[in-house]
């Protein structure tokens, strides 16, 4: 018997996703109570299939010896929103890839949002796209990434 395939906005060949439990309660509970969400103060702000929003403000801990805001925290923020994306969409999904492109420095005092889109979500892949903004739209960064859905 062949599934039949749901076709979101974003995504294309849903697939692994067709007939899996809704998981995004679930996700949305985890957000509250993960270590390093909570270690480095980001917030899931919004979460849908196939879709998360998430935030970080950020402190003087997270320069580096250049004054700057430190790569691996733009890269954290994004790194989070692909989480819970592709998540969303299967669960559990981990990371085989990321690759981000730094656009322009963070300031200490900004706020960084980060957005995923899962672009394709496949029985053996799924390949979503981020965006890193600050609180006034400023482009900071943006990445692909690449999951392997463990179901």
């Amino acid at each position: 018997m062949k599934k039949k395939v749901d076709k979101g906005k974003d995504m294309r060949n849903i697939g692994a996703g067709d007939g899996m439990v809704d998981n995004l309660a679930e996700l949305k509970a985890k957000a509250g109570r993960e270590p390093i969400a909570s270690f480095l103060d980001m917030r899931l702000l919004e979460l849908s299939k196939g879709y998360a929003k998430v935030s970080a403000k950020l402190k003087p801990e997270y320069l580096n010896f250049n004054n700057l805001v430190f790569g691996g925290i733009v890269m954290a923020v994004a790194d989070q929103a692909f989480a819970y994306g592709t998540n969303s969409v299967i669960s559990p999904n981990v990371a085989s890839q990321f690759n981000i492109h730094f656009v322009a420095s963070a300031d200490v005092n900004d706020e960084l949002i980060a957005e995923c889109r899962v672009v394709r979500a496949g029985r053996r892949v799924c390949i979503s796209e981020m965006v890193v903004t600050n609180q006034d739209g400023k482009l900071i960064a943006k990445a692909t990434g690449t999951t392997i859905p463990l179901v």
